[in-house]
């Protein structure tokens, strides 16, 4: 059961490379993951009392004139199987597909405060670089580390910031 979500997904990512519509199923998938990620969207979708009919013309509603009817037709087959808790897991793995298959990533960077945009577009161009695929970069920020920066992209990770070194420098005292 845990491999339902991958097997919605790998559907999905077939019908839109068959299609054609790569690049629309990954705006679309985005757009709704994003929008049903809201706690106030997960309790519609969640509450035991709430007809498949009505979450699925909730969504209808939402959704309907914006995403394509695949995209709708799996959500319509998720909800109409009591599988509402597959419908953000398989929209991450279809999305996940895809930018795989278009060789594109996203890194999530933790920084003290903003970057500049000529920092954001510098960092952008070398971990495009450095990964050999498109990168969008995602920047937040958390005065908590700082100084330095955090980068979290395709399963590598890199933290320079003063909070984990002053961490690691205390770990090492304590050691001794």
């Amino acid at each position: 059961m845990a491999d339902l979500g991958i097997r919605y997904a790998t559907a999905l990512f077939d019908i839109s490379q068959e299609s054609g519509l790569l690049d629309d199923y990954l705006m679309q998938a985005t757009l709704v993951r994003d929008n049903i990620a809201e706690d106030s969207v997960q309790r519609i979708l969640t509450h035991p009392r709430i007809t498949s009919n009505e979450k699925f013309a909730f969504l209808q509603k939402a959704f309907g004139d914006t995403v394509h009817q695949d995209l709708l037709g799996f959500m319509r087959l998720v909800i109409s199987k009591n599988r509402e808790a597959f419908l953000l897991p398989a929209l991450n793995k279809l999305i996940d597909m895809i930018k795989t298959h278009k060789r594109q990533t996203t890194a999530r960077v933790v920084s003290a405060v903003p970057l500049s945009d000529a920092q954001a577009t510098k960092l952008t161009a070398l971990l495009s670089q450095k990964l050999n695929k498109q990168v969008d970069v995602v920047v937040l920020v958390d005065p908590s580390v700082i100084a330095g920066i955090s980068i979290q992209a395709d399963g590598y990770f890199l933290d320079r910031t003063v909070r984990t070194m002053l961490k690691d420098m205390k770990e090492n005292i304590k050691g001794e």
